[in-house]
């Protein structure tokens, strides 16, 4: 190939300015060899973007958004602030996934921890009237405990500052800031209603002769209420003070869970909970667990009343786990679930060692398609 046809595709413009500069060097020949290579491993690397973006762009939005934070996650390392916390009873024994109605207790055990959530009442600054707030429930209550959570971890007090960062988390996990009766920031406060009101007991047990029992409400004071009519300009806390032994509690026993991989998974309660239970076991797991379909069933079909329409909707749960995890120690049978002991690095995928420039761009993209 002569040089003119090697100068023919050369097309970036910082490439072309190299160029440029180098003409009249007795070296003009290789500094265009060595450019043409340049040019020619950017155009291999865009071909790659090109075709990554093909492929997502024919995906259903759900596994579109899957496929991206597994790209982030693989490619970028889990940084401080990619972190957030929940207490890990919560993410042993998570809330009611559904709206359970006028029921006022809501019981949930595995192994030796326990969790007991009694619904309460709010004073309505309106009326001056005690009313009825019903149990937390579904995917915004945990994604909100989670937010709390993190920010009482963080902030290393009971006592946070909430009101300025609620609608950044809720872009941050994917949702659209709206107002009126059915708008998200009504949806995300009603759930900060029900956990405001509601009280906790906590049950742990050693497994020997030794149990303890905490009776709290997760926060001492949290002034909160939803205004009538559009929605907007809604009366709430600027600040949200968890009761002293909660908090004290929190702090002992906070779950780490990597808020890249919670954004996947924003819009299923189940979802949630499978991840939080699986970064929990992964932490203390020592040698390989075994659970039937019946010990799963107890654990995360509350939503399904049999055990073959719950069998088919967890299998297709862990599935969506495993496409942002492809690492997960797991495997699902005839008989059940299989766990098999490993780093955290499972659940929290470490950056990869080789093509690390190119996976770093495509990740960088992922990132801003998130992002948006």
């Amino acid at each position: 190939m002569g040089i003119e046809e090697k100068l023919a595709q050369i097309r970036d413009p910082d490439l072309l300015e190299e160029v440029e500069a180098g003409r009249g060097s007795f070296l003009f020949g290789s500094i265009v060899e060595h450019i043409l290579h340049r040019q020619r491993a950017r155009d291999a690397e865009a071909s790659i973007l090109r075709e990554a973006a093909d492929m997502r762009g024919a995906m259903p939005r759900d596994r579109r958004r899957r496929d991206m934070v597994r790209e982030v996650i693989e490619n970028e390392p889990t940084l401080p602030e990619n972190l957030q916390h929940i207490h890990s009873v919560l993410a042993l024994c998570g809330l009611p996934y559904r709206d359970p109605g006028d029921a006022r207790e809501f019981f949930r055990e595995y192994g030796r921890n326990s969790l007991s959530l009694l619904a309460g009442r709010l004073k309505n600054p309106v009326n001056g009237e005690m009313e009825f707030q019903g149990l937390p429930y579904g995917p915004k209550a945990r994604l909100v405990l989670l937010h709390l959570c993190t920010e009482a971890v963080r902030q290393r007090r009971p006592t946070i500052t909430v009101a300025d960062s609620l609608s950044g988390f809720m872009k941050e996990m994917g949702f659209s800031v709206t107002g009126g009766e059915r708008g998200t920031i009504r949806q995300f406060k009603e759930q900060l209603n029900r956990l405001a009101a509601c009280t906790l007991q906590i049950g742990l047990w050693d497994g020997s002769d030794k149990a303890s029992t905490l009776n709290v409400p997760p926060f001492r004071q949290l002034d909160l209420w939803l205004s009538h009519g559009s929605g907007e300009g809604q009366v709430w806390s600027k600040t949200v003070q968890f009761h002293q032994d909660f908090y004290d509690n929190l702090i002992q026993h906070a779950l780490p869970v990597d808020i890249r991989a919670a954004r996947a998974f924003a819009g299923s309660a189940r979802k949630l909970d499978l991840l939080f239970w699986l970064g929990y076991r992964l932490r203390v797991l020592q040698r390989p667990l075994r659970l039937t379909w019946a010990n799963l069933h107890s654990q995360f079909g509350a939503d399904n009343a049999s055990i073959r329409s719950f069998r088919q909707a967890f299998k297709a749960d862990l599935a969506h786990m495993q496409e942002v995890f492809p690492k997960l120690p797991v495997s699902l049978d005839e008989a059940g679930m299989m766990l098999q002991p490993a780093h955290p690095s499972a659940l929290l995928v470490p950056p990869r060692l080789g093509g690390a420039k190119a996976g770093a761009s495509k990740a960088g993209a992922a990132r801003r398609a998130l992002a948006g």
